[in-house]
This record gives C-alpha cells, structure tokens and sequence, in this order.
C-alpha cells in the first residue's frame, strides 16, 4: 500500500499556473500541486509542526468537520493538540512514525495507522524516528444522543483489516471500514474507499452526507455535480450536501482515498452553528 503525502516547496518561476484547482457552490478540488509551503499553517502547542488546512466549516458549504494535513519534525509533536474539549478527532498516518498516548495508554502507529480520539480525552503525540510524520488529521463536534454512550478511543491500521467489497461489483469497489455502520456512536466515518483500475460508482450518489475525499494513490475521472474532473493521489475533495457524484477508476494501479462522511443523528433544524449539546 502507498499513500501520498506532500512536501511543500514552491514551483519555480518559469513554471505555467495553470492547474485543476476548483471552487463552486457543490464542491471544490484542491489539486496536489496547491500544497505549497506559502499555504501552510502552525498551531498553538505544537512544535516543530506545519499543517495544511484543507477543510473547515463554511456557512452554505461543508459544515460538519475540519481536515488537516499535519507534517510533524522528528521530536516534534504536542502535550496539548486540541483546544476543544468538544472535539473528537481522527489520525491517519501516511508516512513516519508517531506515538500517541490517549488518556494515560500510549500506543505507536506507522503508515497506514489509524486512531479515534473521542471528545474530552486527554492525549498527546510525539514525531519519533529520523523522518518527519505524517498524517491526516479530523475534526468534528461529538453530537449526542439520548441512550448513545460517547465512543471509546481506539488505535488499527489498514493492514489488519479486510476490505469490504460493495455487492455486485465482483471486488472493484470496496471500502475499508474502521467502525462499524450500525454502532450509532459514531456520528462520523473515516473510512477508505478503494477501486481496482476500471472500477466505478454506476450511479450519481446524490445524499445529505458531506464527504472530504484526499486521494491516497491512483488515479481517476470523478464526477462533481455537473463536471467530470481529473484527480491523482494527493488532490483533495470537499465535497457539500446533496452534492452528485460518480466516478471511474483509471490507470494501472488502484485509485484509493481517505473519505470522511457525518452519518447516524438527525439533520439539524436550528442551522449549522446549533451547539449540539446545548438542546
């Protein structure tokens, strides 16, 4: 398994400013080659760390979730990454090694490594070896519910489970699954979503779901409300509400991306910046 990551740098002078990137009132893309050290960013508490913020709550658009790329020196890392007790979060590290101590209990991921914080936990992490870490990092606010305990912190990687295939697509389209759709929980899923060269979705997925999508590998013709786009490993989709979308597989590798969807509460009725927890 691969997974993309950037590096930043700047493009030089003599090079053409065309590319893919895209803003419309369903989607946006972020093409790989916006990921430049000009757009980078830095976080109270974390040292020796930059970020790429590629996703965050906008009125009229996505509304549920933040999405960073993190880039973390080795011996980098914080002892308070999240200023919002609220937020639950989730990492997904694509290059390096980390170790991350959730509410006393420590635990070391690599590539493919992938950790649910829960809202309110204590945690800390810690860039070891000599290369710097990599990793996604998601962001939503824990909505309760009445009978719904909060979930409970837990650490995988993508190496010890088995995709799920979708039915009737004889294995082209799969997804692997870190929690399970039926444990109401979770109000969100990070999952990643795998197709084989040729694999499609055969229909327009028309849902209230948002979904950020960041391509780990591959390639593919995705289909973004009414446009067909290009998109390689390392370009990001933000994808709104109701938003279509279909895509096909190309190349001679699989085309694989980290997904996020809201899932498994009632849509809001007092508008997106309603404190969940004060009703």
């Amino acid at each position: 398994m691969t997974y993309y990551a950037p590096e930043g740098g700047l493009p030089p002078q003599s090079a053409l400013m065309t590319q893919r990137a895209v803003f419309t009132e369903a989607y946006a893309v972020i093409p790989k080659g916006c990921f430049s050290d000009i757009v980078t960013s830095y976080l109270p508490g974390w040292r020796k760390t930059r970020m790429w913020l590629i996703a965050r709550p906008m009125s009229g658009f996505s509304e549920t979730f933040s999405q960073y790329v993190m880039e973390v020196q080795p011996g980098g890392g914080s002892d308070l990454p999240d200023n919002d007790p609220a937020a639950q979060s989730v990492l997904f590290v694509t290059h390096g090694l980390i170790t991350l101590t959730i509410d006393g209990t420590g635990h070391e991921l690599d590539a493919g490594g992938y950790a649910y914080i829960p809202a309110g936990a204590k945690w800390t992490l810690l860039a070891e070896g000599n290369a710097p870490a990599r990793f996604h990092w998601v962001r939503k606010i824990w909505e309760p519910a009445e009978g719904i305990e909060k979930p409970t912190a837990f650490v995988t990687n993508e190496r010890d489970l088995k995709p799920i295939a979708m039915p009737d697509t004889e294995g082209r389209w799969a997804t692997t699954r870190f929690v399970e759709p039926t444990d109401l929980r979770h109000d969100m899923h990070v999952n990643i979503v795998t197709f084989q060269p040729g694999g499609s979705i055969p229909f327009e997925e028309t849902h209230v779901m948002e979904h950020g999508l960041y391509v780990l590998q591959g390639k593919a013709t995705y289909k973004l409300n009414r446009d067909w786009v290009e998109v390689e490993a390392g370009d990001f989709m933000w994808l709104r509400a109701y938003c279509p979308q279909a895509c096909y597989a190309g190349g001679s590798e699989p085309f694989r991306y980290l997904l996020y969807k809201d899932v498994n509460r009632h849509a809001r009725l007092r508008g997106p910046w309603s404190n969940p927890g004060s009703r």
